[in-house]
């Protein structure tokens, strides 16, 4: 096996590496917001030079470069490498948008797709419920149709970015009286429309990073809805795949790990650097090989998509396998600092504002947002390994 380049791709990769130096003025800083000028411009930048939305085609906003893998590898290697800011990855990019391309008509995808991609819109996810968390389908928000608009009524929780956020994709319930997975519907609407209201939700970071959405007749156009009514748990596990890969991002394990031994080679305990501790090394190496698996894993569900395959157990890992290594890349880091790593907040000792701490407590909280581990280990014995499936309680019985 010949796991040599070929002068071409050294040449791409050479190219991209070097443009990312040579625009380094133009990076936007770590804490630029969604909104920020510089991150906008940067992901313009990266856009019309086929680093980001690649694959997408012009007419919808993207570069329109047809599918190489390699080259996609190269691309995020010479991010990680550089350790320039990737393209923006938020749940309108990463997930809407290949959504509606699977899925949506031609004018949304021209209505969306190219804003969504360069940042200009802004979207939050509608998808759990107070009673309808890891199992979604039993979800309550009601949208019944009255002329041409559907009127929504019912609440949303751990609603990212609605805050922040100018649109929603929502699962509704358009039919209360077919099986549960058949009465749902997924639309697209405004979240400037009367009746929406927002309330922040702090987790442990002590950040709102959650909020919880509640809808009183809210009337939304019913030709803002993606596929036919009651299709809409199909559309959504078609979102939700790529949420999953979104949380499993190979990349991105990547340059945590290249950070993580960068700050192994500056931290010393007693004049030894941490990078020479057998200890701390060995974590170390155990940790990188679970990123290269991740990595090769990732590649391997490219090939399956760019096949017209289905990924089979390589997709179904994604999530799980990446939330659980990205915890535990947080970990490490917070341990090569020593006692700097248990500070959190405004102290002046602190390190990279405490960037490490922050993605420690939130990453545990990935474990659960967008499927738990537990469900997710669920979907794998059961889909992946053909096991039996897990029993379902009985009804509840008085006295015994």
């Amino acid at each position: 096996m010949d796991l040599q380049l070929s002068p071409a791709h050294e040449e791409f990769r050479d190219t991209v590496t070097n443009f990312l130096i040579e625009h380094k003025a133009e990076w936007p800083g770590g804490g630029a917001g969604m909104r920020d000028t510089r991150r906008l411009q940067w992901q313009k930048k990266l856009i019309e030079n086929g680093y980001a939305a690649r694959t997408i085609a012009k007419e919808y906003g993207g570069y329109g470069a047809e599918p190489d893998i390699l080259k996609s590898r190269l691309i995020a290697e010479a991010f990680a490498k550089t350790g320039a800011p990737p393209p923006t990855a938020n749940q309108g990019i990463s997930m809407l948008v290949p959504t509606l391309l699977e899925n949506g008509t031609e004018k949304q995808k021209q209505d969306w797709v190219a804003k969504t991609l360069r940042g200009e819109v802004i979207w939050c996810q509608g998808y759990s419920e107070p009673g309808a968390g890891s199992d979604l389908a039993n979800l309550r928000t009601s949208a019944v149709l009255d002329g041409d608009e559907y009127v929504i009524n019912g609440q949303k929780i751990w609603t990212s970015t609605a805050k922040e956020a100018d649109m929603i994709f929502c699962l509704v319930r358009t039919d209360p009286d077919a099986p549960k997975h058949g009465g749902i519907s997924y639309l697209i609407f405004s979240m400037d429309i009367p009746g929406i209201e927002v309330r922040p939700l702090v987790d442990m970071t002590g950040a709102a990073n959650f909020n919880e959405v509640f809808f009183t007749d809210v009337r939304v156009p019913k030709d803002q809805i993606v596929g036919e009514p009651g299709q809409g748990w199909r559309v959504a596990n078609s979102t939700l795949k790529h949420e999953r890969g979104m949380l499993g991002n190979p990349n991105a394990a990547k340059a945590r790990l290249i950070s993580i031994i960068e700050l192994m080679k500056a931290e010393t305990i007693d004049s030894e650097r941490l990078i020479d501790s057998a200890v701390f090394r060995d974590r170390l190496i155990k940790l990188q090989a679970e990123v290269y698996a991740m990595q090769a894993n990732g590649m391997r569900v490219t090939t399956a998509s760019l096949k017209g395959e289905s990924a089979g157990m390589a997709g179904l890992i994604i999530k799980l396998q990446g939330c659980e290594l990205n915890h535990q890349l947080a970990g490490l880091a917070n341990d090569v600092m020593g006692e700097l790593g248990l500070l959190f907040g405004n102290t002046p000792r602190i390190r990279d504002r405490g960037s490490w701490q922050w993605r420690f407590m939130y990453d545990l909280g990935l474990i659960i947002g967008g499927g738990t581990a537990q469900i997710q280990k669920n979907i794998i014995s059961e889909r992946g390994l053909g096991m039996p499936r897990e029993p379902k309680p009985g009804p509840n019985r008085v006295g015994v």
